[in-house]
């Protein structure tokens, strides 16, 4: 009989090393950014041929480059606003846009009264702008390596699965956390698992629930636009098949931005990896659903 292997968590193959300098130029964070997701890959394939040589000497390669803490420096240097970051931007313009969020109600501070409970993974910062929302928003932020106070160290796929509607979600954030993941199954695994932690309300398509329950997705463009194993009609019927709808997108030259709502149950279709393009300059980036 055929054990099924226990999916790796977030944090496989993650090690920590000391803390690099907060600041760098544009260019040494893409080096570094780049140069730690082509590790994480080599060393996920050295995992999956068995290869345990292999896979300690890109281990310790990753460690050299700084590992995750440097990766995050990194990643957090792009949300700087000279380097036009911060995604949740984004998020809170659609919210503006389907009358979710009032502009108004920006920096009004915590009157205790907040109706919608958000959950930022990956976060980096505190101080983002759906953060600035604190009279309308409850932000619970979890991230692999906790960059600070307000952020809880926290393997998404390790966190407990909510019991009541008061453990579940309005709003979750998973901004450039996707294409972490080592592996296409584990990617399908990560969005099957957020379904369970949205409210179970489903949008409607009228007034301002039709954005929520939400999914703020945001991943490298070439994931989707220069990939042999995915294009945005692939990603749409995979979340399609998830109970996801899509409101809004935004495409720049580096990312792609996606709002869906929850607009239904997962039928939880299964999805294989199979080559929809082909090209010498494209990458591997595929999402499985078993």
């Amino acid at each position: 009989m055929t054990v099924k292997k226990r999916q790796k968590t977030l944090s496989y193959g993650r090690p920590p090393i000391s803390n690099p300098k907060e600041r760098m130029t544009s260019g040494r964070s893409r080096t570094i950014i780049r140069t730690h997701h082509r590790l994480q890959k080599e060393h996920a394939a050295a995992l999956k041929r068995r290869d345990a040589t292999a896979a300690d000497e890109i281990a310790r390669n990753i460690e050299k480059n700084g590992g995750i803490k440097m990766y995050q420096a990194a990643s957090k240097q792009g949300q700087a606003k000279d380097r036009g970051g911060d995604s949740s931007k984004i998020l809170v313009e659609w919210l503006q846009q389907a009358h979710v969020l009032n502009p108004k109600a920006r920096n009004r501070g915590n009157t205790g009264e907040a109706q919608l409970n958000c959950l930022e993974i990956g976060a980096l910062s505190t101080n983002n702008d759906i953060s600035k929302f604190t009279s309308v928003v409850n932000m619970t932020r979890i991230d692999l390596n906790s960059q600070g106070h307000g952020i809880e160290k926290q393997d998404f796929m390790e966190r407990p699965l909510p019991t009541t509607e008061d453990e579940r979600f309005d709003i979750i954030s998973l901004s450039l956390v996707l294409n972490y993941v080592p592996d296409a199954v584990g990617r399908g695994e990560m969005l099957k698992r957020i379904t369970k932690f949205l409210r179970r309300g489903v949008a409607n398509d009228d007034g301002p629930t039709s954005a929520l329950p939400a999914l703020f997705f945001v991943l490298p463009l070439p994931c989707v636009d220069n990939s042999r194993y995915l294009d945005q009609e692939l990603l749409l019927r995979i979340m399609g098949d998830l109970g996801f709808a899509m409101r809004y997108s935004k495409h720049t030259s580096k990312l792609c931005y996606y709002l869906f709502a929850l607009t239904g149950e997962p039928t939880y279709a299964t999805t294989e990896k199979r080559k929809i393009r082909d090209g010498p300059a494209m990458n591997n980036f595929c999402i499985v659903l078993e």
